[in-house]
């Protein structure tokens, strides 16, 4: 019995993983956060440390 709710707790987070993919994929949304010139990672809204961008 304990083996079949461990098997079926696995594939219920199965499902959820492939349905979080789907719904947010964020490889669009990790390239777009880096600057133009230096390639660094950009946090939060404002300009970049690098002062170029």
């Amino acid at each position: 019995m304990l083996i079949k709710a461990v098997s079926l707790f696995l594939v219920f987070i199965a499902v959820l993983a492939i349905f979080g993919k789907l719904r947010v994929p964020g490889v669009g949304r990790i390239a777009s956060r880096k600057c133009d010139r230096c390639g660094r990672y950009r946090i939060g809204k404002g300009p970049c440390d690098c002062g170029r961008s």
